[in-house]
C-alpha cells in the first residue's frame, strides 16, 4: 500500500532507496581513473530486508549483465517486496491491525559505448494491488581532457497510476520529471571531486489516498479525521558535493553534501562520511555515517484547529531528523583460481537508523486521556540488511 511507499522514500532520503537495486562499491586498488567501459558481466542475486516502524519488508532481486558485442550491453533485473505491515499511519487510523502485500519490479536496459561516450537507457515497471509505475531513463556520460574530467546528464519519466483498495471507483494519475547533471573531476592521483544537480517535478495525485488529517472539535478534547489534499503540482532542487580521497596503503575517505529545496517549502541537508579499508587481496570492510533534517511543508500540520484547501499529515513533510550508521563487508573468491566464473563476490551490508520527529505525534501510544496536541512525539529505528552474491564472466 502507499503508506509503506512513504515509509520506504524516507529511508531513501537518508541512505538509498529500498526500491531500486544498487550494486556499488568503490574500490581503490591503484591509481584513480575514470575511463569509461561497458558494465561487466556478471550476475548479482540479493536478499533484502527492512525491520522498522511496524514494517516489515524483505524479498529476493536477480540483476544480469551481459555485453552483445564490444560497444553494447544490456542488463535485465527482478525485484520483489513482501510486505507485512501495521504502521504508524495505520495505527492511527484504523487501529493495530496489520495487512500484507507484495510489489513486483522489472527492468531492462542497455548500455552503448562510443569513444569516450556512454549512453544508457531503461525502462522499469513495478506493481502492486494500489500503485503501478513505469519509468523511462536516458543517460549520457562524456569523458574529457584526457580522462580527468567526466560529464553527465540524465532525464527520467515516469507514469504512476493510483488505485485505493476498497474504493474500485478511485483511479488517480501522477506523472514525474527529473533532469541530472555531474561533473567528475580528478583533482590529484589520490583524490575526486564531485558535483551534481537536480531537479524533479511532479503533477497530478501526490497524496496518499488512505492518510488522514486531524481536525480539532471546537470544545478542543477530541478530533475527527479528514482526507489529504495536497498541491497537484510539485518541483524539487537538490546539489551535491562529494570528495574520495585515496589513502598510500589502499584505503579510501568519502565525504559528501547534498542541500535539498522544493515548492511546497521543505528544506533538507544531508551529511555523510565514510571510510573503506581493504584487507588482504580479498576482504573489503566499509563504514560509514549519515545525518539527514529537515523543515516541515508549508501547508503540513500535526492538529489542524480550522479546515483548510490544502493540508497534509504525512510524518515524511514534517520537521524531523535522521541518523544512519552503515556498515559492508565484502569478500572475493575465485579470482586467478581453477574457476568456471572470472571471480565472484558475497557482500553483506546493514543500515541501521534513527528517527526523531520534532512535530509529529505518536497517537497509538499516547496515555488515555490525552489532549489532543499533547501526545508524545512520534520516533523509531530500522534495520536494512542486504545479502547478496555477484558473479563476474
Amino acid at each position: 500500500m502507499l503508506v509503506e511507499q512513504e515509509q520506504l522514500l524516507a529511508v531513501g532520503a537518508v541512505v538509498t532507496s529500498m526500491r531500486k537495486l544498487v550494486f556499488i562499491i568503490f574500490l581503490f586498488f591503484s591509481k584513480i581513473t575514470l575511463a569509461l567501459v561497458l558494465p561487466s558481466d556478471r550476475v548479482d542475486t540479493m536478499y533484502h530486508s527492512y525491520d522498522g516502524g511496524d514494517i516489515t519488508i524483505t524479498g529476493p532481486s536477480v540483476l544480469i549483465r551481459k555485453s552483445v558485442s564490444d560497444s553494447v550491453s544490456i542488463s535485465a533485473n527482478h525485484y520483489v517486496d513482501s510486505i507485512s505491515s501495521a504502521s504508524i499511519d495505520v495505527q492511527t487510523i484504523i487501529g493495530p491491525s496489520r495487512y500484507k502485500e507484495e510489489r513486483t519490479q522489472q527492468s531492462l536496459g542497455i548500455d552503448y559505448l562510443h569513444d569516450k561516450s556512454l549512453m544508457s537507457f531503461s525502462f522499469t515497471k513495478s506493481a502492486e494491488n494500489d500503485f503501478d509505475a513505469q519509468t523511462l531513463n536516458f543517460g549520457m556520460t562524456q569523458e574529457m581532457f584526457g580522462g580527468l574530467t567526466t560529464v553527465s546528464m540524465s532525464f527520467r519519466l515516469g507514469d504512476n497510476e493510483i488505485r485505493e483498495t476498497g474504493a474500485p471507483t478511485t483511479n488517480e494519475v501522477s506523472e514525474t520529471k527529473g533532469y541530472r547533471i555531474g561533473l567528475s573531476q580528478v583533482l590529484t592521483k589520490n583524490s575526486i571531486l564531485g558535483l551534481n544537480y537536480e531537479i524533479i517535478t511532479d503533477e497530478g495525485f501526490l497524496n496518499n489516498p488512505y492518510r488522514k488529517v486531524r481536525l480539532l472539535d471546537p470544545s478542543g478534547l477530541t478530533f475527527s479525521f479528514q482526507d489529504e489534499i495536497y498541491p497537484k503540482t510539485r518541483t524539487s532542487n537538490a546539489i551535491s558535493f562529494n570528495a574520495k580521497y585515496y589513502l598510500p596503503y589502499r584505503a579510501a575517505l568519502h565525504a559528501s553534501y547534498r542541500y535539498f529545496v522544493d515548492s511546497w517549502e521543505i528544506q533538507a541537508d544531508t551529511f555523510e562520511i565514510g571510510y573503506t579499508h581493504p584487507y588482504e587481496d580479498n576482504w573489503i570492510f566499509d563504514i560509514s555515517y549519515r545525518f539527514y533534517s529537515q523543515s516541515n511543508a508549508e501547508f503540513y500540520s500535526d492538529l489542524f484547529t480550522t479546515s483548510k484547501t490544502i493540508w497534509g499529515r504525512d510524518k515524511e513533510l514534517s520537521t524531523y531528523s535522521g541518523h544512519t550508521i552503515g556498515f559492508a563487508v565484502s569478500y572475493e573468491f575465485g579470482k586467478g583460481d581453477d574457476w568456471f566464473f572470472d571471480k565472484s563476490s558475497v557482500n553483506f551490508h546493514l543500515n541501521h537508523f534513527i528517527f526523531n520527529y520534532d512535530d509529529f505525534t505518536n497517537i497509538p501510544d499516547a496515555p488515555i486521556g490525552t489532549l489532543p496536541g499533547e501526545e508524545p512525539l512520534y520516533e523509531f529505528s530500522a534495520n536494512v540488511i542486504r545479502l547478496y552474491l555477484s558473479v563476474w564472466f
